[in-house]
């Protein structure tokens, strides 16, 4: 399967059934694969072959969605970029992926994108305007050449570029989803993640293969996502835990009607345990689903079924393993697999993996007698207290326990004696002192593990994938404790 060619049949049998609905514009499947053709043939119009890769920046817009079809279509490989990088950044990753000199772009990055090093930025004006463009020869389908790229989260350095084939995506949403069918109604999802995130890419054409319809909010905001759901009857969105917060914390949560809403998938970053059971009792009509994976996985390869959410002892947990993978546990110095219950990183083996073997995932976490997945934080976040090694989630889960933290972030900070130390950023219901923390978590962690460094913060500085940049808040934490 071209996935260039994904939204043909919806286009075809049903032109007027809603594909997108991206703030006050309904975007039917005729109008999308209008949009997707006029791409490609714009795209190839500008110089780029089957191989190429283009670099595609802009929110969840329909230039870049369309975008990333079209360059499927003539074998092209669309590079998502966040919109949010700086010069410097979107240079390294143009490099990086070795993109070719056109781009595409919205308006309000075109120039950045230019200084960046794209000769040409192409812009919905060119691309989705009305002007003719040459047709574009369709390409044969070829499974192994690069459909998609996309990047790692860049947490601990620059993103890695991760090309994904053509084949891989194919086989990754024909496993997730039900090819479109005419007769069946279309199912409203909401895309409130980043689209150059795994999950937000990688669901939305999921949906689009389905011939569903997917709501886009650009840029999350609760009292919006509020709104949206009832307005457009949502029933399924994926969350990262501090959106599902957020949600749950807005005034406006209990006044709105979220009757539709049947179920909710969150994962890209762990989830309090207080949190998820904070949701199951404020929206006890919707199945929750955990779900555990990243960029070179395709998204999930464990996770924890609705059912398995009603047992208090797994909600920790990110659910086993899902058909057809892998999930070794080993100690990272010798690769060797340590026993249920002992602390590991994580390598997974799937057919949905990017590289062929064994991927070391860099996630440490412990696998119960039951095959359950217990996340410990990342291997380059782990904190080296004087020879005691530990993750920070642990930590983080002992600090939210307290009722003054409202949210909480810990990581090492460096120091001579004990090579680090354990520091927190915590966002505060009302004042507490390092002593108090420290008395709270006794009976709860190892001793070894207890904060010796303590920030107040307004707010944990989250990524737009909810992931904490362990580093930056080391150096925060370092300076002003």
């Amino acid at each position: 399967m071209n996935i260039g060619t994904i939204t043909d049949a919806a286009a075809t049998d049903d032109p007027d059934r809603v594909a997108l609905i991206i703030g006050k514009h309904a975007i039917g499947y005729g109008q999308l694969a209008a949009a997707v053709e006029r791409c490609a043939a714009g795209l190839a119009a500008n110089g780029l072959v089957a191989g190429s890769r283009v670099a595609v920046v802009d929110g969840g817009s329909l230039l870049s969605m369309a975008s990333v079809l079209g360059a499927a279509r003539i074998g092209a490989a669309a590079a998502l970029m966040n919109p949010a990088l700086t010069t410097p950044e979107l240079r390294a990753l143009m490099q990086n992926a070795g993109c070719a000199d056109v781009a595409v772009a919205g308006e309000a990055h075109a120039a950045r994108l230019q200084e960046a090093g794209a000769s040409r930025v192409l812009t919905a004006a060119d691309l989705l305007g009305d002007s003719p463009i040459p047709a574009a020869k369709k390409p044969e389908d070829v499974d192994d050449r690069d459909a998609l790229v996309l990047f790692t989260s860049g947490t601990t350095g620059l993103p890695k570029a991760v090309g994904i084939t053509s084949g891989q995506l194919s086989a990754r949403i024909r496993g997730i989803a039900a090819p479109f069918q005419a007769d069946a109604a279309p199912t409203v999802g909401m895309m409130c993640v980043p689209f150059f995130h795994v999950g937000g890419s990688v669901g939305l054409l999921s949906s689009l293969y389905s011939g569903n319809t997917s709501v886009v909010q650009d840029r999350f905001d609760a009292a919006e996502w509020l709104g949206l759901v009832h307005e457009h009857r949502v029933r399924t969105a994926f969350l990262v835990p501090t959106m599902l917060q957020r949600i749950i914390d807005h005034p406006d949560f209990t006044g709105t009607d979220l009757t539709s809403l049947m179920a909710i998938t969150y994962g890209a970053a762990a989830a309090p345990v207080a949190l998820v059971r904070r949701a199951m009792a404020a929206m006890p009509h919707v199945a929750f689903a955990n779900v555990f994976g990243q960029t070179e996985t395709l998204g999930a390869y464990t996770t924890l079924l609705p059912q398995d959410h009603r047992d208090p002892n797994r909600v920790g947990s990110v659910g086993r393993p899902l058909p057809g993978v892998e999930v070794r546990v080993v100690d990272p110095d010798t690769g060797t697999d340590v026993e249920a219950g002992v602390v590991g990183e994580l390598w997974v083996n799937t057919s949905q993996n990017v590289i062929e073997g064994w991927l070391h995932t860099g996630d440490l976490a412990k696998r119960d007698a039951d095959g359950y997945i217990y996340p410990s934080g990342r291997l380059g976040d782990t904190i080296n207290r004087g020879g005691e090694k530990f993750g920070p989630i642990e930590v983080e889960e002992a600090l939210r326990a307290h009722p003054a933290v409202g949210d909480v972030a810990v990581a090492g900070i460096t120091d001579d004696e004990m090579g680090q130390r354990v520091g927190a950023a915590v966002v505060v219901c009302r004042p507490v002192t390092l002593d108090e923390l420290r008395s709270h978590c006794r009976d709860r962690i190892a001793y070894f593990k207890l904060p010796e460094r303590l920030i107040v913060v307004d707010d944990i500085p989250y990524s737009e994938t909810g992931k904490v940049n362990r580093r930056q808040l080391a150096a925060l934490i370092a300076e002003n404790a």
